[in-house]
């Protein structure tokens, strides 16, 4: 089981460049068979551009969250906060392995699904790297 995350360009760039190993959710999705997250880089890119698969998630209050992932978060406290304000514990997907698709998807064209605001389940497709 995959899922499409969205995440702004500027970070797709540091998970890509090794520089963010986690990729931080106020809500995550339920099943627990998910593996895999496609990388749905949001406007102006609007392609998935590559994949990587879940080392493990770690939820927890935000001050632990927080100290736990920080040197490897490739955010400032601050963003991290701003993010999560409101929220008393938050999710943390340490990356495992990342690639990066020869040619960025069409989102609805090639998984049938819109944009997800947060995230959106997909089926399994045969996808070449770089």
């Amino acid at each position: 089981m995959k899922v499409i995350l969205s995440i702004k360009p500027q970070f797709v760039e540091k998970i890509f460049e090794g520089t963010k190993k986690f990729e931080f959710r106020r809500l995550l999705f339920k099943n627990k068979e998910v593996k895999k997250i496609l990388i749905y880089a949001s406007s102006p890119i609007s392609k998935v551009v590559g994949e990587f698969d879940i080392e493990e998630v770690i939820h927890m209050e935000l001050n632990s969250l927080w100290q736990e992932t920080s040197k490897q978060s490739g955010i400032t406290k601050d963003y991290f906060f701003d993010y999560f304000k409101g929220k008393e514990n938050g999710y943390a997907i340490k990356i495992k392995r990342f690639k990066m698709y020869k040619e960025h998807l069409a989102i609805e064209e090639t998984f049938g699904v819109k944009a997800p605001q947060s995230f959106a389940y997909v089926k399994e497709k045969e996808l070449q790297f770089v």
